[in-house]
């Protein structure tokens, strides 16, 4: 019974019609079309299914597509950018001054900063046993024309002075005032092994900064490493320098006065955990140590 159904449907499914157009004053055929209930349904379904596809390709490929509610325009996926990238500045940011608190915490208690910190004694053996073999174990031969090299340089630099030598200002600078730059805590100071030049102050956000002596502007602008930078030439050969700052108060050029404000504390530049000063103090091309000469 079933099967006598099913094969009825498909009769009628097969069955042909015919669809015949006149001419209304003539009785003319005009038209004639044959189809099946089949055929109607197989050229209805593949005119759907083309339709959708011109019309998805159509909004994909041309500006239609920003009228589709919902969907971001132009300007709109630019701020969309925008926003992730200052997301993403936000978060550098604020890993650099959690850790710059996690450092003023541990020397509130009396610890060393995590830069400081000496490695344990397991990493350096782990580091050892590593089957990567280490530069100590390179040994590297000394020719006869490396050895005539070395001594006829050590003979042209032995009375040429260096960063490593150590200075004697005179009595010229012992009885120099300096205006300290900025009052606050030292947290680095001056001689560390990494080359450091200066000295580190935290103080307030926006605190002021402030010229040690009389002098001259020669740069004020930004570097990639220490942000903004403002230096300033005194008398007797005296160079100042001031890094990090957030802000300058001072172009190239401007005459300053001892006490006279330069700059405001900032935490700009790549090398920087934190909002703090780098105030170095330079005499005659090579680097003084300002905590001697100033009380911050």
């Amino acid at each position: 019974m079933a099967e006598s159904k099913r094969k009825v449907f498909f009769d009628k499914l097969k069955n042909k019609y015919k669809l015949a157009i006149f001419n209304e004053q003539t009785y003319e055929e005009v038209l004639v079309i044959r189809l099946s209930r089949l055929n109607v349904f197989t050229i209805v379904g593949f005119s759907a299914i083309l339709l959708i596809v011109l019309v998805s390709l159509l909004i994909a490929f041309t500006g239609l597509r920003e009228y589709i509610p919902g969907y971001p325009d132009a300007n709109q996926r630019l701020m969309i950018v925008r926003n992730a990238q200052r997301v993403d500045s936000l978060f550098v940011e604020i890993e650099r001054r959690n850790k710059f608190i996690d450092n003023m915490q541990g020397i509130i208690r009396g610890n060393l900063p995590e830069e400081t910190r000496e490695k344990p004694e397991e990493d350096v053996e782990e580091k050892s046993s590593s089957p990567v073999p280490s530069t100590m174990d390179v040994e590297f031969s000394r020719s006869e024309e490396d050895s005539a090299f070395r001594a006829l340089v050590e003979k042209e630099e032995k009375y040429n002075l260096s960063h490593s030598a150590k200075v004697h200002p005179g009595s010229l600078l012992e009885n120099t005032f300096f205006f300290t730059p900025l009052k606050g805590m030292v947290v680095n100071r001056f001689g560390d092994p990494r080359g450091h030049f200066g000295v580190d102050i935290v103080a307030g956000p926006r605190a002021r900064v402030s010229a040690t002596m009389d002098g001259v502007v020669v740069f004020s602008g930004w570097t990639v490493e220490t942000g903004y930078v403002i230096q300033v030439q005194h008398a007797n050969n005296l160079i100042s320098m001031y890094k990090h700052n957030e802000r300058l108060l001072k172009s190239t050029g401007d005459h300053v006065k001892a006490g006279e404000a330069i700059a405001h504390v900032g935490n700009s530049g790549e090398l920087t955990t934190g909002p703090h000063l780098h105030f170095e103090l330079w005499y005659n091309g090579v680097p003084l140590d300002p905590q001697e000469y100033i009380s911050f």
